[in-house]
Order: C-alpha cells, then sequence, then structure tokens
C-alpha cells in the first residue's frame, strides 16, 4: 500500500496582489525545499495571475504534518491574506493526524482504485 499523499490546490490571489503573494511563496518554496519529506512543490499560475494552482506531494502522513505545522505554519498569516484557497483535492490515504489538518483547508479526499506510478 502506498504511503505518499499528494495534492492539488487551487487558490485565488486577491486583485493586484500577485507580486506580493509571490514574496511570500519564494522563502516558502525554499523552506520546503528542505524538508526531508517533499517530494514535490509547484505553483502554476493563470494568464490572469490570479488563479494559482499549486502541486504538493509528500512522503507520508508525517511528512504531510511536518510541512503544514513547522513549515507552511511560519507564512500562513501572509498567504491567508493575500489568497484564499477554492479547491483542495487530496489523493492517497493520510492518516487521522494529516486529515485533521488537511480538513482545514476544505480537503476533499479521491482514493485510488487502480493505476500506478513509475
Amino acid at each position: 500500500m502506498r504511503e505518499d499523499i499528494y495534492w492539488v490546490c487551487i487558490v485565488k490571489v486577491k486583485p493586484n496582489y500577485f507580486e506580493a503573494f509571490r514574496e511570500v511563496v519564494r522563502p516558502l518554496v525554499e523552506e520546503t525545499r528542505r524538508e526531508e519529506g517533499s517530494l514535490a512543490y509547484e505553483y502554476h499560475v493563470d494568464g490572469g495571475r490570479t488563479a494559482i494552482h499549486i502541486i504538493e506531494h509528500y512522503l507520508s502522513s508525517a511528512a504531510v504534518v511536518y510541512h503544514v505545522t513547522k513549515t507552511f505554519s511560519q507564512f500562513a498569516e501572509r498567504f491567508t491574506a493575500l489568497a484564499s484557497v477554492s479547491s483542495f483535492v487530496v489523493y492517497g490515504d493520510p492518516n487521522l493526524e494529516a486529515r485533521a489538518i488537511l480538513d482545514g483547508f476544505g480537503a476533499v479526499y479521491l482514493s485510488n482504485f487502480d493505476g500506478f506510478t513509475k
């Protein structure tokens, strides 16, 4: 059984605040890069610079908990002042501790029933 967890989070940035949002994201990405359990952490923006898709992939539930409570928490206030979550879809089977945290972002959980990753 796979233990990794990943998600796509879509956030809406307040109009005319993309550059300020980018300034919050840059150090957040660098801190996340140092996490042992972080496998992918990508931000993608639409042409209007208001819709951001964040793709995150973690080795385990413990890595998710670490990221949100230790790394993201340092940036959460500034992040949420500039953007709001409009969709948050989690793939995998996070444990109860991770789910309790992810529920706070409005997570919807999807479990794998077939397929593979190489």
